[in-house]
């Protein structure tokens, strides 16, 4: 009886610490990885680089710590070596939203308020995956917002990488759980001019254009069309030239400018349009088409069609 109830016991404790180790510093199993983002933060420059599959998206400034580079427990150093985004933190809370052990307190501040200097808007929190710095993740390092965004482009941080609130609202949604940190002493100015970019997005996500019927592409176009149709000069200029008057000769249907009323062009049971010959366009050698007639000779021989009969026999 007395061993059945230190087993109880037990499992009443673990059941109770469970909530306790998913909240503190400890290691978080990954559900998701993103495998196509890198994040280099050049500590010299104070500057952070995003890639997508080896392509530079975009670079934000950012600061370091204040007390220098390492990794160890206690030091408010920030960690140096390879690492890489274990939980995002904060998504879908206002920009300058205060948060305090990870949770949001209901406070929003604005930038650079007076003596408040507290972690806002986003939390990405790192994990080393090297020997040295193993510790990153319990030691609670963070890319985050500050409220203090005067003082980006400085090493002014406690351990962390701070950003400007819309910077870090910008990064945590181009990023996923899994992407690669790295954390450098070497001035990455270099790798910025020789490596190819896709250039910044900024607020505007690149999406692709959704498939639709052809009037919603003419009503898209539409206005472009109609301005190209308001100078003759445009109509012209990609119209064909007649080789033999050097002008510009009819197009059979129309510029495409013409096309941005195209119910005037395209009426119920109207008559076909054909091009028009060249006498019509004014050729001096064009001339009527003369259809020889039939050589009777040559004309197939008429065959009497008789009925097949079957014997009667």
């Amino acid at each position: 009886m007395r061993v059945k109830t230190q087993i109880q016991l037990i499992l009443l404790f673990l059941m109770g610490a469970i909530p306790l180790l998913s909240t503190s510093c400890v290691t978080h199993n990954l559900v998701r990885k993103d495998t196509f983002s890198v994040l280099k933060v050049s500590v010299p420059t104070q500057e952070m680089i995003l890639y997508k599959e080896g392509k530079i998206v975009k670079t934000y400034p950012v600061s370091t710590s204040k007390f220098g580079l390492g990794n160890e427990k206690g030091s408010y150093h920030t960690p140096l070596g390879r690492m890489q985004v274990a939980e995002k933190i904060g998504g879908g809370t206002p920009a300058g939203a205060v948060f305090k052990s990870r949770k949001w307190t209901g406070e929003v501040i604005k930038p650079d308020s007076p003596g408040r200097d507290p972690i806002v808007s986003r939390i990405l929190w790192l994990r080393g995956t090297e020997k040295k710095n193993d510790n990153t993740y319990s030691r609670c390092i963070y890319i985050h917002g500050t409220a203090a965004e005067k003082d980006i482009g400085k090493p002014v941080s406690y351990g962390c990488i701070r950003m400007t609130s819309n910077d870090v609202i910008d990064l945590y949604r181009k990023v996923g759980e899994g992407a690669t940190v790295y954390i450098t002493k070497k001035d990455l100015t270099e790798e910025l001019l020789s490596n190819p970019r896709i250039g910044d997005s900024g607020e505007v996500e690149i999406e692709a254009l959704p498939l639709g019927p052809a009037d919603s592409v003419i009503s898209a176009l539409q206005p472009t069309l109609t301005s190209h149709a308001a100078t003759p000069e445009a109509h012209n200029a990609h119209a064909p030239t007649d080789q033999t008057t050097n002008t510009p000769a009819a197009l059979p249907f129309g510029h495409p400018a013409s096309l941005a009323n195209p119910e005037t062009q395209f009426q119920p049971r109207a008559p076909a349009r054909i091009a028009p010959t060249a006498q019509e366009r004014g050729s001096p050698e064009a001339g009527p088409v003369q259809i020889p007639p039939a050589n009777p000779a040559e004309a197939p021989m008429k065959r009497e069609f008789r009925p097949f009969r079957m014997s009667s026999s």
